[in-house]
């Protein structure tokens, strides 16, 4: 995640000449030797340390992009604000609820911008959900459902890496994939539906051992016949979902489906009509609108310049945009944040109305009921 910033500060005038303030990629904190000359050979960083402390304590440090594990989230997240640099931080921002209050309390408390890596809400399809749905081109909005479904953890020999320790990650898929599907649900439909009230959850590890890792590795790894340890967090997780306007939602979220990459998507559904989503075809919406209730037929609607922020990275319809390009319009609304001193995008107050959702879906899993909230 570390290199996607990098990519996304160093590419955002690229996109958005006019942007009110241009970035300049200063220093880099990271433990692995091999890894700081990388950020500074291949990355052009201007120096590289093995302790972030000494990163804050330069002059030349305006915004820090927090892209560890979830374990250093509090520790750096709350330092950075504390010395008045604005923040990019990645989700779920800390291990749970309590750390992410914690750091969005540091950065009410200094008056800096913030930015968390939500990144899927910036996609041009999603924005034009969102239109629509304010607009009440559905009509009243009767249902949201959420998926957030990945592969990358489905091999049983994928290492045991600090993803499933909770002293180091704290939850598993939920912080990890479903803060994802409440920011997108909330996003889209929330204007319209008002808060999540009340939810129901359940939850399983599907894989409970895991090879030990031996050494720094992602999450992609594999490990041996080596020894084996328990995993400590979910890898599956689902809610159903009670909106304050009566709508009701759906959220799934897995790291081990089978034949999922990245299925990743929406579908909201209201008295007049439908629309969905998937991340894997980013430039397409799928609509049903304006028509009679039986009998409805969906239509592709291809994202074309003026949807979102398409025109910044691309000419006309049809022409795709990627992961990394959702980084640098996160990367170009907390410049604007920054600018205008009005927040643009999702901040830190995103990242606890998430976490309280993600929490919630924990007490119910372990409380065996529906949570109030």
């Amino acid at each position: 995640m570390g290199q996607v910033h990098s990519r996304a500060w160093a590419r955002l005038p690229h996109h958005y000449p006019a942007a009110a303030l241009r970035p300049r990629l200063v220093a880099v904190a990271e433990p692995d030797a091999g890894r700081r000359d990388e950020a500074v050979s291949g990355y052009g960083f201007l120096a590289a340390d093995a302790d972030w402390r000494r990163v804050l304590e330069r002059d030349d440090v305006d915004v820090v992009s927090v892209c560890g594990p979830n374990f250093v989230h509090r520790e750096i997240g709350t330092a950075v604000a504390a010395s008045g640099r604005h923040l990019w931080i990645e989700k779920p921002a800390g291990r749970n609820l309590e750390d992410t209050e914690a750091i969005a309390a540091a950065v009410r408390a200094a008056g800096v911008r913030s930015a968390v890596g939500f990144n899927y809400r910036n996609a041009p399809a999603v924005e034009v959900a969102r239109e629509l749905v304010g607009a009440g081109r559905l009509g009243e909005v009767e249902s949201v459902e959420v998926r957030m479904l990945a592969d990358y953890s489905a091999h049983p020999d994928g290492v045991l890496s600090w993803r499933f320790d909770p002293a180091l990650a704290g939850t598993g898929v939920l912080g990890d994939l479903a803060s994802h599907g409440f920011d997108l649900a909330l996003y889209v439909a929330g204007g319209s539906t008002g808060p999540i009230t009340e939810l129901v959850a359940d939850q399983a590890t599907f894989v409970a051992q895991r090879p030990l890792a031996g050494g720094a590795v992602s999450h992609f790894a594999r490990g041996g016949d080596g020894p084996r340890g328990p995993v400590g967090n979910e890898d599956h997780a689902a809610a159903l979902l009670r909106f304050g306007s009566g709508a009701r939602g759906h959220l799934v979220a897995s790291r081990v489906a089978v034949g999922e990459q990245c299925g990743y998507g929406f579908e909201v559904r209201g008295t007049a009509g439908a629309l969905a989503w998937d991340f894997r075809r980013m430039g397409e919406l799928r609509v049903c609108l304006d028509q009679d209730f039986q009998d409805a037929a969906w239509t592709t609607r291809f994202i074309a310049p003026g949807d979102g922020e398409l025109g910044a990275f691309q000419p006309g319809a049809g022409v795709a945009m990627g992961y990394d390009d959702l980084k640098v319009v996160e990367a170009h609304r907390l410049v604007e944040s920054i600018g205008t001193g009005t927040p643009v995008g999702a901040t830190i107050e995103d990242a606890v109305r998430t976490a309280r959702l993600v929490a919630a879906m924990g007490t119910s899993y372990d409380e065996r009921r529906w949570v109030i909230l």
